[in-house]
């Protein structure tokens, strides 16, 4: 089948490589506009544009995708089906109707549960110990399409949004090449999501990841997990934010209270208390500097023991 591909982050960097190789043909991809980078002087492209320039595919860009201009222009592709992975933005029901098998979505849930733009980090923050991808068949209500294909993977309970989303990538890689040619050869079920088991999340900002020490150890590395590498779980400190990058989960101290740090030594630990058990800082990053060890962070800005954060 002659295929668009819209998709924009490293996620969606693998589906495109296993349609390119298949006997599918990619007409076009589709990715968000360049965005500056951290300094705001240069233009980066996204993974996925990066990727599709380096095999020489045509590569278009949309401020907005619903424009006349945008919607010609898809259309004169003639594609028969469009392939859509965490492009970034929402298709109208034009859009979603101009091509012959219309449009179908790799999300990285296990839908009904965790619609919406952040699954993977929510289903984290949220303890889940399976997360898997669904490839469904879009329709205008945001996730709400019919199921074609859908499979689990377990976690180890340490894998942070990051790392959780590089296991997901080569599942939705297979999953959708699979999908492609069920749909072609007629052969593909499209199952109604059980409507009492939706879930939906908003997407997460940056004011998201402050730390609420009130939760208890398990639930904060939890979050901690889900908030790894953006927004960034964070607490402030007498030096300005830190970043928690990683934790585990360790005894809290009798008498202590929730957001108090029980132990700050470069050797033995940087531990503060929740509402049940403490957190024991692996990784962090202070203001305006590298992720480093909390041992490295100590040693240049010590934290007292009975500090509150």
């Amino acid at each position: 089948m002659k295929v668009i591909y819209l998709g924009t982050p490293a996620f969606a960097v693998k589906p495109l490589e296993a349609i390119l190789n298949s006997p599918n043909e990619v007409a076009a991809v589709i990715t968000q506009p360049d965005k500056p980078n951290a300094r705001g002087n240069k233009a980066l492209p996204c993974a996925v544009k990066a990727y599709a320039v380096e095999k020489g595919l045509r590569v278009l860009q949309f401020g907005r995708i619903r424009d006349a201009a945008a919607v010609d222009t898809i259309r004169s592709l003639n594609a028969d089906i469009m392939v859509t992975c965490a492009y970034g933005q929402i298709l109208s029901q034009e859009i979603l109707e101009l091509t012959r098998y219309g449009v179908i979505n790799i999300h990285a849930s296990l839908l009904p549960k965790y619609r919406g733009s952040s699954p993977v980090q929510w289903a984290l923050i949220n303890g889940e110990k399976e997360v898997g991808v669904t490839i469904m068949q879009t329709a205008y209500e945001v996730d709400s399409g019919d199921i074609i294909l859908q499979e689990s993977i377990s976690l180890d309970g340490n894998e942070n949004a990051e790392e959780t989303l590089n296991k997901l990538s080569p599942l939705g890689a297979r999953l959708i090449v699979k999908a492609l040619d069920l749909i072609e050869s007629g052969k593909a079920v499209f199952l109604p999501q059980e409507k009492d088991n939706v879930t939906h999340f908003p997407m997460l900002k940056k004011a998201d990841g402050k730390m609420d020490f009130n939760k208890t150890a398990i639930e904060l590395k939890n979050f901690i997990r889900g908030m790894n590498p953006w927004p960034g779980a964070y607490t402030q400190t007498k030096y300005g934010i830190l970043k928690i990058k990683s934790a585990e989960v360790v005894e809290g101290k009798s008498g202590a209270v929730s957001g108090e740090v029980i132990l700050s030594n470069p050797k033995q630990g940087f531990v503060i208390q929740c509402a049940e058990g403490a957190i024991s800082l692996l990784c962090v990053q202070g203001e305006n500097a590298k992720e480093m060890s909390f041992a490295d962070f100590l040693r240049g800005k010590p934290i007292d023991t009975g500090t509150a954060l």
